[in-house]
């Protein structure tokens, strides 16, 4: 593969791509954006989490304040005060407390390992969860990633016998789509689907709607936020931002998300994941050998910055309300314009 330039591509256009639905499409598509289930999402509160004290049911909290639908919140997030460190009675508190802001509840971990992946099932199950997702982070080549991926998620009927847990693998920034496709053909859990995230694509080298052309027949939850492509090394590296201002199509990318599902809409949750300032390298290359080597990497995380901290996470919080502004207009405009061409 040759070495692509961001900036030379063609910013797709989603109008065009709406006027060629035939009128039940763009009906039903209208529709869907109007009723779009979007999720909080605790990354969005991730350093309010971090250093400021903020707790997982005023995530919660601030969801129901903004009429969403539910949350995402991983088992580390809040600290000394994540589902992570709750007990059972704690946890099955917190999930009373959910029900009880009308909010349904998703549960994310940053590992494929059993031990960490048995836990979150733990957590997902004590509070009432509905989803858990789930990543692989290891370190090898790719074939071996992949390898031991297969062997860890085929231990999710197990952990969940009873089949109260939907599971989701998220494309993070290592694998590329068509081994993500391959992973869940080996497992073949119908439980087990995937979570297409807005940006993390690009860190495998892959453009946004080729990589949502690979995902979307198993695809059924979403992370929702725009970056700044880089170049880093010969690959795409990308930095966060608020969502509309970056390099992403999203625009394009919620038409096609929202046109999954012939009967009823495919995709269950978005959740607006909006996290300025986070950085990921790049970690696929157009030139890397056939099987390459992942380096160890830690869980995600966005630096604190030098600047005064009380600022920064009072930015932080008026990036996460302003987020879901920016989506809902989003959806309106493509609900209208699905809505115009329909004549």
């Amino acid at each position: 593969m040759t070495e692509m330039s961001w900036a030379a591509l063609a910013v797709p256009d989603w109008r065009a791509r709406i006027a060629t639905l035939a009128a039940p499409l763009r009906i039903g598509l209208a529709q869907r954006a109007r009723s779009a289930p979007l999720f909080a999402h605790a990354y969005a509160f991730h350093l309010n989490m971090r250093f400021g004290g903020m707790s997982p049911l005023r995530v919660a909290e601030f969801a129901r304040a903004q009429n969403l639908s539910g949350l995402k919140i991983h088992v580390e997030d809040g600290e000394q005060a994540s589902l992570s460190r709750m007990s059972e009675e704690a946890l099955h508190a917190y999930g009373a407390a959910m029900k009880g802001l009308g909010l349904e509840l998703h549960v994310e971990t940053s590992t494929t390992g059993v031990t960490g992946l048995a836990d979150a099932v733990r957590i997902a199950l004590a509070t009432g969860a509905t989803s858990l997702r789930c990543y692989p982070r290891y370190e090898g080549r790719v074939s071996e990633i992949i390898d031991r991926t297969i062997a860890d998620l085929r231990q999710l009927a197990a952990f969940d016998p009873d089949g109260r847990l939907r599971f989701t693998l998220e494309q993070h920034e290592d694998l590329k789509s068509e081994e993500l496709v391959r992973i869940l053909k080996a497992v073949t859990n119908p439980r087990l689907s995937l979570l297409f995230d807005f940006g993390n694509m690009v860190n495998a080298y892959e453009l946004p709607l080729p990589a949502l052309a690979v995902q979307a027949p198993f695809v059924s939850e979403v992370h929702v936020k725009d970056c700044l492509v880089q170049p880093d090394r010969g690959g795409w590296a990308h930095v966060a931002c608020q969502s509309g201002k970056g390099h992403l199509p999203m625009h394009a990318m919620f038409v096609e998300l929202l046109l999954l599902g012939e009967e009823r809409p495919q995709v269950l949750a978005f959740g607006l994941e909006e996290e300025e300032g986070y950085f990921a390298p790049a970690l696929r290359f157009p030139s890397e050998e056939a099987d390459p080597f992942i380096a160890a990497r830690s869980a995600s995380f966005t630096q604190i910055g030098s600047g005064d901290l009380t600022v920064r996470l009072q930015q932080e919080a008026v990036a996460a309300c302003r987020q879901v502004e920016t989506i809902r207009a989003l959806l309106d405009a493509i609900a209208t314009e699905a809505e115009r061409t329909q004549g």
